[in-house]
């Protein structure tokens, strides 16, 4: 593809991701599934460029405003950051615009007059994307509604961790103990070409340097590793599931943590009955849990038991009352923690929709709360950086059940993992 194709062609992703209101990852991979003739060198630039803007966009939409205010849409904010992202010449930016097969159709006129203030912003050596007079929002990319929670969420920290949200999240794997062990498993990586270091925290994880095609890799078909970000490894370390213990995973999905689980209890699944190890992993989308009986099978955990659950009243719920000493919540929610990854995400997130998580995290939480054995455990996570689905969600749950008390992290980390 010739530079202006790749440029027409993340013009016309952006439009279709704003217009779709979907995930981008989706709306990128099935755009170029449907044009097998893109090549690898072409996916990159495009998939870069695209991400750089959903990853600046509403500082570019600033600059915009501030500069060509009949500009706008998926053009405006392409030309913006091919200035001031990727810092092309204005002029080899406008060439790109010429009409020219699979190019972009030629500049408007406020799309020129923009051309021209980036260039001038650029001659000046301020062509960073950043103004004093930006809104915190806009710096730190974030809702404006949605300001105020975070602040509570970090306090005096609140810049620099907008700042942190907006670099790229690290692709991170985890060693799948039922076949090896971290060293043996990055040597294997590495006699496929492939770098990788230890994670910071999770004694199973491995970040992977670069970006890697990870299906053709044999580490990964052998079930040697499994992608999962960090923060997910701990939510399953702290899970405490060990070999014996009977463990729920209520709302498994395509089953990633169930695969952690899997490893900490040894393969043990399918015993019936406490004390026997047993996990089951259940969820109401039958479809995504069918996803996950391939990748037990690879990573040798197929006797985990895989069950759709119809509703909240399904019997299987009351039938298996108090049978589970581990029942793991991973709750749906605003996916705020996962905006590194997914940076379209936040600009989908409405209030409305965040008040239906909320009442849907106390529903699943009530849910939960009669599967857990005396004695056992509920856990209780999400992909969240908001108090409201956090620290609230669990002060309201304990006051309504006064039967259950908060366990310290560093306790149960302790006990789990045992490494400091």
């Amino acid at each position: 593809m010739t530079p202006g194709a790749r440029v027409a062609a993340a013009i016309e992703l952006l439009a279709k991701i704003e217009a779709l209101d979907r995930p981008a990852d989706g709306v990128v991979r099935g755009y170029l599934r449907a044009r097998r003739y893109i090549g690898s060198k072409d996916r990159r630039a495009i998939t870069d460029l695209v991400y750089g803007v959903l990853r600046a966009q509403a500082r570019l939409d600033w600059w915009v405003a501030r500069l060509a205010p009949a500009a706008g849409g998926a053009r405006a904010r392409v030309l913006a950051a091919l200035v001031m992202i990727e810092r092309r010449p204005a002029e080899q930016v406008a060439a790109l615009f010429d009409g020219g097969r699979y190019h972009p159709d030629p500049l408007e006129t406020e799309e020129d007059r923009l051309l021209a203030a980036l260039a001038g912003l650029d001659r000046a050596g301020t062509d960073r994307l950043d103004h004093p007079e930006q809104p915190q929002w806009v710096r730190g990319e974030q809702p404006q509604w949605l300001l105020a929670r975070l602040a509570e969420s970090f306090g005096d920290d609140l810049e620099r961790e907008l700042a942190a949200l907006l670099r790229e999240a690290p692709l991170d794997l985890r060693v799948n103990t039922l076949k090896t062990d971290r060293e043996t498993a990055r040597a294997a990586l590495a006699v496929e070409g492939i770098e990788a270091a230890p994670t910071p925290l999770s004694p199973l994880g491995l970040r992977v340097a670069g970006r890697h095609t990870l299906p053709s890799l044999a580490a990964f078909r052998d079930g040697l590793v499994e992608v999962q970000d960090e923060g997910s490894q701990l939510v399953a370390l702290l899970t405490d599931a060990r070999p014996g213990l009977a463990v729920a995973d209520l709302c498994a999905g395509a089953g990633g943590k169930t695969l952690a689980l899997a490893a900490a209890m040894r393969g043990q699944g399918r015993a019936e009955g406490r004390g026997e190890g047993r996990l089951v992993a259940l969820d109401r989308e039958a479809r995504r849990l069918e996803r996950a009986g391939p990748r037990l099978a690879r990573a040798g955990a197929a006797a985990a038991e895989l069950r759709p659950l119809t509703g909240a009243d399904d019997p299987w719920l009351a039938e298996n009352a108090g049978a589970f000493d581990r029942v793991l919540v991973d709750a749906p929610c605003s996916g705020s923690g996962a905006w590194r990854r997914h940076p379209d995400a936040r600009w989908r997130l409405s209030e409305a929709q965040l008040a239906a998580y909320l009442e849907l995290q106390r529903a699943i939480l009530e849910r939960a709360a009669p599967l857990v054995a005396p004695g056992g455990r509920l856990v209780y996570a999400t992909c969240s950086l908001l108090p409201d689905e956090n620290g609230a969600q669990v002060a309201r749950f304990l006051e309504a059940h006064g039967d259950f008390a908060p366990l310290p992290v560093p306790q149960v980390w302790a006990e789990a993992v045992g490494t400091p």
